[in-house]
């Protein structure tokens, strides 16, 4: 039977991450324009007009850019799904407090105090509390009022229909209306539960079913939720077979431990309704920042065309008089999120050499290779035209390479987490490149090695990272002895 014919049927979603990184974006949008208006409208109450001192909008400045920092690095701005909104005020309050302390530091360390009113500061302070709170609680309550019309839920596909994972569901159930995340179906190794209904929900058969649903893109997480008092070697053995029968998706992948046993789980964990959930495939690569590595990647990849336009057009006429065909080579790769792409690149192979059915990797002294084309995979010239990647939304800057298709599906079944590389955009260079992990991939060891550096820039992802690897790129990583 067709899997996809015994699941709940589909509600209304936006695609997920992004929708996520909208709102985060929102959200920080917000707090900067209340903490401002809320010194403006402090200067009024204190002074009686707008005409506010340069010394003051500086100060003004600071104070946002301390709430962005202090309520980044708080996690003000990670997803706050079925989580508490007293928790969530609670956050927004002690951020803002210690905004307001390091202000009053900075103050007294370069003794400028008595240069500032300590009344504004006061109504600066009470104003914006209260104008951050309303705000977010404001945005709260519309966004539970658009998941109870059936906007921006979360498909979560759930393994384990025992107790636990009964529990699990009921909790869900009970509180879908708000918090967005509908349970599709279970799966369990009890062959007595397949066929059945476990709280309303069909639990379709084993764990060999997941490939299945993977392929109709029918959910957007995995919830594993099985115990782990008495049998904890056989569930350990179960998570590691289930997180192999996902090594091919990107999908979220959660475990969701029992209450009485989530304090043996030496990870760090979330809340969601009250369950403790550990994520064991996420990145930190996601809201605001995710939003600043992406304005300023298009801005450079847009600034970067422009003024190498002349060395384009140069690469594109020696192209042309040395061999014939187009100037462009393009292929199908894996982009974000395992979705095809279209990636650009200068062609450097003889018109026909580059589409041999059998794919096979370029080599030293290759004899598909052109004199120019030579030279520009030596510098990674070859690799410009992917600004227009960028630009398009595409490609990053900073990522993970991105390999043909065929190259994916030859390694992802025999590296488990090869596929996880695809939880962020590719880049035109990365972490690996950086490092000497250039050319040709042609062993496992080499291809190993390779993810493992992908996975460790996925996994300790920021804007300073970006910014070392692009510097490392500049000074070592354009011409390289493996680049062939």
């Amino acid at each position: 039977m067709n899997v996809a014919s015994e699941v709940k049927p589909r509600r209304r979603s936006l695609n997920l991450v992004e929708y996520s990184t909208a709102v985060g974006v929102l959200y920080a949008v917000t707090d900067l324009l209340a903490v401002t208006v809320a010194a403006v409208a402090g200067y009024l109450l204190v002074f009686g007009t707008f005409q506010i001192p340069t010394k003051y909008q500086v100060a003004v400045l600071l104070g946002v850019l301390l709430t962005r920092i202090v309520y980044s690095q708080a996690g003000v701005y990670r997803s706050w799904r079925g989580r508490s909104l007293f928790d969530q005020l609670r956050t927004i309050l002690i951020g803002w407090l210690s905004v307001m302390v390091i202000m009053i530091l900075l103050a007294f360390v370069f003794d400028v105090g008595a240069q500032f009113s300590r009344l504004w500061l006061l109504y600066w302070g009470v104003v914006g509390l209260g104008m951050l709170l309303l705000s977010r609680l404001g945005a709260t309550l519309i966004l539970r009022r658009a998941r109870a019309r059936g906007w921006n839920h979360k498909r979560v596909v759930i393994v384990g229909a025992g107790v636990w994972g009964t529990e699990v569901m009921r909790r869900l159930q009970d509180a879908a209306n708000w918090i967005g995340i509908d349970v599709l179906c279970a799966l369990d190794t009890d062959e007595s539960l397949h066929g059945e209904t476990v709280q309303g929900v069909n639990v379709l058969g084993g764990y060999d079913k997941l490939p299945g649903l993977l392929e109709k893109k029918i959910f957007d997480e995995v919830w594993i939720c099985l115990p782990l008092s008495g049998r904890r070697t056989q569930t350990v053995d179960d998570v590691e077979h289930i997180r192999h029968l996902l090594r091919h998706s990107t999908v979220a992948q959660r475990l969701i431990p029992d209450l009485a046993e989530a304090r043996l789980m030496n990870q760090p964990a979330t809340e969601i309704m009250g369950l403790p959930v550990i994520s064991l495939n996420t990145s930190p690569m996601r809201g605001f920042n995710r939003f600043v590595k992406e304005v300023a990647e298009r801005f450079i990849a847009v600034a970067a065309l422009v003024l190498l336009s002349p060395v384009l057009a140069v690469i594109a006429i020696a192209i042309r008089i040395n061999s014939p065909g187009p100037v462009l080579f393009k292929q199908m790769r894996h982009g974000w999120d395992g979705k095809a792409i279209r990636v650009y690149k200068f062609r450097t192979m003889r018109v026909g050499k580059e589409r041999d059915e059998t794919f096979r990797q370029a080599v030293r002294g290759d004899d598909r290779i052109t004199r120019v084309g030579a030279f520009l995979r030596r510098s990674s010239l070859d690799e410009l035209p992917q600004l227009f990647n960028v630009f398009q939304g595409k490609m990053s800057l900073v990522g993970p390479r991105p390999h043909p298709i065929q190259l994916n599906k030859y390694f992802m079944d025999q590296i488990d987490s090869y596929m996880q590389r695809h939880k962020v955009k590719p880049g035109i260079t990365g972490w690996a490149q950086v490092n000497g992990l250039r050319g040709p991939t042609d062993t496992l060891e080499k291809m190993q090695r390779r993810i493992e550096f992908d996975l460790y820039y996925i996994e300790n992802w920021s804007l300073w990272f970006d910014l070392r690897i692009i510097i490392m790129t500049i000074f070592k990583g354009f011409m390289h002895e493996n680049a062939h």
